[in-house]
């Protein structure tokens, strides 16, 4: 009987060993994928939108675009003078178009913001206002540490509570242009 005991014992020790070790060895579950990093924070994306589009509408509303245009990338200076500007956004300007809804709504991304293959910043989106949303499709390049503007599209489409997420195409550096209104 005690030979009994003691092999039942060792055996209890043993599975108890054996399943402690099983338990140990038993990997983990596997974590969602981990989605790539954003080229930037939030906060970053949202002050890029936000500086942009405003310096934007203190352009249209002054008729003086240098500013817009002084704090853009080289390539976009280069191609793009501050009359090209001012005809490219001569929409906005004469339906006094107020771009102001962005510094006060949150903008709506309609992708993720990302890098193209040039190490650009795309950030692609809306801003709710109503009755007309402020579509925007802005390309950053890096200069000298600093996202600066490479391209700009904007739209002002009428607002709708289920109308699906149009493209808007940015600007290119050598052509700017402001996409209307339907």
């Amino acid at each position: 009987m005690r030979l009994i005991a003691r092999a039942v014992m060792a055996l209890a020790l043993c599975c108890g060993i054996d399943g402690a070790m099983a338990q140990q060895k038993t990997p983990a579950p596997a974590a969602a994928p981990a989605q790539p990093p954003l080229p930037v924070t939030l906060e970053q994306a949202l002050y890029l939108i936000r500086s942009t589009l405003l310096t934007l509408n203190d352009a249209n509303r002054t008729g003086n675009y240098t500013v817009l245009r002084d704090l853009a990338a080289p390539d976009f200076q280069a191609r793009n003078t501050a009359a090209d500007l001012g005809l490219n956004f001569l929409d906005l300007r004469r339906r006094n178009f107020d771009l102001y809804g962005a510094a006060l709504l949150a903008p709506q991304f309609s992708d993720a913001p990302a890098l193209d293959q040039q190490g650009m910043l795309r950030l692609a989106g809306y801003i709710p206002t109503r009755p007309q949303q402020i579509r925007f499709d802005l390309t950053f390049q890096t200069v000298a540490g600093q996202w600066r503007l490479f391209a700009i599209g904007i739209a002002t489409p009428e607002a709708a509570s289920a109308q699906p997420q149009a493209q808007v195409t940015p600007v290119k550096p050598g052509a700017p242009a402001q996409k209307k209104a339907p």
